[in-house]
C-alpha cells in the first residue's frame, strides 16, 4: 500500500463516517500521512482528526477513534492506534508491503509514472541566459528547477517543449563587443559591459580572427568582435548544460524574430485585437486593460522596436505553435514582467489565469557574497559542478524553493557524512544498485516468493533500529569495507572514500554513469577493472532538437 492509496483510505474512512451518520463534516479534498518520528509507532501517521474535530463539533480523540475502527478493516491495515490528542499511527501488515515491492519490481522504471497530466502541451522556457557569458550560479538554480519541472510534467503525462530563448538582438551586441575591444585596447570594460578572464580569452579569438580589427570603424570592430565572440560563448553555454545534463528542444533566436518579420506582424496582430494605438509618434499596446501598470511601447518613435515588441511577437510564435500553456522562468529582477507578459496573453485572445505561468526565482550565492558577470567575480556552472560535482548541486538547488533568497555551501555539499542530505540519498541510491545485479546473479529470492511474513516484519524491525549511516568499515564478522584508490579531494587531505558512493566531486569532463560498474561485473571484475574515469559511459538518449535560426538573460 502506497502513502497515496492509504491516504484515499483515510478519506474513504471519513466518507462513510458521514454516510453513517457517525460524524457531521466536509470530507477534506486532501489527506496527509507522514513518517513517524519514531517506527516504534508504526509505518505512517496522520493528525486528520485533529483537522475536521472543530468542523465536527466532537473532539479529536473521538474522531480518531471513530477513524481507527474503519481503518483497522482496511485490507493491508494490520493496526490502528491513537496517540495523544488524536494522531493516528498507522501499522501496515508485512503482506501489503510485499505486494508494494512486487508492483515496484513489475513496473521497473515505469514505477511512479501516470496519466494525470496527459492532455496538457507545455512550452517550458528557463534560462534564456545572455549569450555574453559563462552560465553562473543563479542560471544554475533555473537549470536544476527547470529540467526537473520538464521531467516532472513529461513522467505525469504531460507533452513538454523544453526552450531557451536566445537574447541576441539588441544592446548585447554593443555591450560584449565593446566588452571585447575594450579588453583588446587594455582598456576598463565600457559601463554595463562584461570583465573577466572569459573576456580576454574572447578578446583572444577574436585578435586571431581579425588582427586589424582595431583599425575599423567602432560599429565595423563592434560587429567584428560579435560575429566572432557570440558562436564561441553560444558554444560555450550549450556544453555547459550538456555537461550538466540539461537538454533543450527548441533554441529560439529573438534575431530570428526580427529578421522574419515577426515582431511587425505581431503588432499589426495586436492591432486587429483593439489593443494598439498611437501617440506622440509610437505604437503603443494597451496592456492598462489587462492589470499591468501602465501601456507599454511597442515601437518607438524612431520605428525601432522595443524588448516588448519582441516579447509579444516570441509569445504569440508559441501560441501559433499549438502550446496550450506557457511556463515562463525569470530571474529575480524580472519581478515587472509578470503583468505585462500576462497583459500580453490577454491581447493574444488567451486566458491569462490559464494559458501562461510566470515563475519569478531568488537570488543564489556562496556563503553570502554577492556576485555577478558584471562584477567579475561570477562562480561559474562549470566550476561549480568541478567543485561539488554534477548530483550534488542539482539536487542541493532543486529541494528548495524556487521563491526565497539561497546562500549555498560548497564544503557542506561535498562533506561525505549523514549530516549531508545529498551524500544520504547517494548513498541510499548506491545501496538499492548494489541488489540488482545481485538478483541477476541468483541470490535474489525466487519471483512470486517474496519475504512477507512476520520474520520479514522482525528483520524490519530490527533494520529500523539500526543507525542511520554507512555500515561499519570492517570488525568482528565483517570484511573490510572496499575503497576506491585515494585521491586529493579539493579542499581537504587525500582520503580513502567508499567504492559504493560517487565522489561528489569528480572531474568536469566525467561522462554520465562513469561511476558506475559495468551491470554484470562480478566482484573480482570491478576489483581489477580500470578506473572509472576511463570507463565509458552509457549511451544518452536525447530528444531531437530543433533550432529556431542558428544564434537573455531573461
Amino acid at each position: 500500500m502506497t502513502p497515496e492509496e492509504l491516504a484515499l483510505a483515510i478519506r474513504a474512512a471519513l466518507q462513510a463516517s458521514v454516510d453513517a451518520g457517525e460524524l457531521s463534516l466536509t470530507v477534506p479534498a486532501d489527506v496527509r500521512v507522514e513518517r513517524p518520528r519514531s517506527r516504534d509507532h508504526g509505518d505512517w501517521a496522520t493528525n486528520v482528526a485533529l483537522q475536521v474535530a472543530k468542523g465536527a463539533g466532537m473532539p479529536p480523540r473521538a474522531v480518531a477513534d471513530l477513524l481507527a475502527t474503519r481503518l483497522g478493516q482496511v485490507p493491508g491495515v494490520q493496526q490502528v492506534d491513537v496517540a495523544g490528542p488524536g494522531f493516528l499511527n498507522i501499522t501496515l501488515d508485512a503482506a501489503s508491503a510485499g505486494e508494494l515491492a512486487r508492483t515496484i519490481v513489475d513496473a521497473g522504471t515505469a514505477y511512479g509514472r501516470g496519466a494525470s497530466e496527459a492532455g496538457r502541451v507545455v512550452n517550458l522556457e528557463y534560462i534564456s541566459a545572455n549569450p555574453t557569458g559563462p552560465l553562473h550560479i543563479g542560471h544554475t538554480r533555473w537549470a536544476a528547477l527547470g529540467d526537473a519541472m520538464v521531467r516532472l510534467l513529461r513522467a505525469t503525462g504531460a507533452d513538454v517543449t523544453a526552450e531557451y530563448y536566445i537574447n541576441d538582438a539588441g544592446g548585447q551586441v554593443e555591450r560584449l563587443g565593446g566588452s571585447v575591444l575594450a579588453s583588446l585596447r587594455g582598456e576598463e570594460a565600457p559601463e554595463g559591459g562584461y570583465s573577466g578572464e572569459y573576456v580576454d580569452a574572447l578578446a583572444a579569438a577574436v585578435r586571431e580572427a581579425h588582427p586589424d580589427i582595431l583599425e575599423q570603424p567602432t560599429d565595423e570592430a563592434l560587429r567584428l568582435a560579435w560575429d566572432v565572440a557570440y558562436p564561441i560563448q553560444l558554444a560555450a553555454i550549450k556544453g555547459t548544460l550538456d555537461h550538466f545534463h540539461v537538454v533543450f528542444d527548441v533554441w529560439f533566436s529573438e534575431r530570428a524574430l526580427h529578421d522574419s518579420g515577426a515582431v511587425e506582424q505581431a503588432v499589426e496582430r495586436l492591432r486587429e485585437q483593439g489593443h494598439v494605438f498611437d501617440r506622440e509618434g509610437a505604437i503603443w499596446l494597451r496592456t492598462t486593460d489587462f492589470g499591468d501598470d501602465k501601456d507599454r511601447v511597442l515601437i518607438r518613435a524612431n520605428g525601432v522596436p522595443t524588448y516588448f515588441a519582441a516579447d509579444a511577437a516570441y509569445y504569440l510564435s508559441k501560441k501559433d505553435r499549438g502550446f496550450d500553456e506557457k511556463i515562463y522562468l525569470l530571474g529575480a529582477d524580472h519581478h515587472g514582467y509578470i503583468n505585462r507578459l500576462k497583459a500580453i496573453a490577454a491581447c493574444a485572445g488567451d486566458d491569462p489565469e490559464h494559458n501562461i505561468e510566470v515563475k519569478i526565482g531568488q537570488l543564489v550565492n556562496i556563503a553570502g557574497e554577492r556576485m555577478g558577470k558584471r562584477l567579475g567575480n561570477a562562480l561559474y556552472m562549470d566550476d561549480l559542478i568541478a567543485w561539488v560535482g554534477s548530483d550534488a548541486v542539482r539536487y542541493s538547488l532543486a529541494r528548495y524553493p524556487a521563491d526565497s533568497p539561497l546562500s549555498l555551501d560548497g564544503e557542506e555539499m561535498r562533506r561525505q557524512t549523514n549530516d549531508n542530505p545529498v551524500f544520504y540519498v547517494q548513498y541510499a541510491h548506491a545501496r538499492t544498485r548494489r541488489g540488482r545485479p545481485a538478483g541477476r546473479r541468483g541470490r535474489g529470492a525466487p519471483r512470486g516468493r517474496l519475504r512477507t511474513g512476520t520474520a520479514h516484519r522482525r528483520d524490519r524491525s530490527r533494520a529500523a533500529r539500526r543507525p542511520r549511516g554507512p555500515p561499519p568499515r570492517g570488525g568482528p564478522g565483517r570484511p573490510p569495507a572496499r575503497t576506491a584508490p585515494g585521491r586529493a579531494v579539493p579542499g581537504g587531505r587525500r582520503r580513502q572514500i567508499p567504492q559504493v558512493v560517487r565522489h561528489l566531486s569528480g572531474p568536469p569532463a566525467r561522462r554520465r554513469g562513469s561511476h558506475r560498474p559495468a551491470p554484470d561485473a562480478t566482484v573480482a571484475q570491478r576489483r581489477h577493472a580500470p578506473s572509472a574515469r576511463e570507463r565509458p559511459g552509457p549511451a544518452r538518449r536525447e530528444r531531437a532538437r530543433a533550432h529556431v535560426s542558428e544564434g537573455g538573460s531573461r
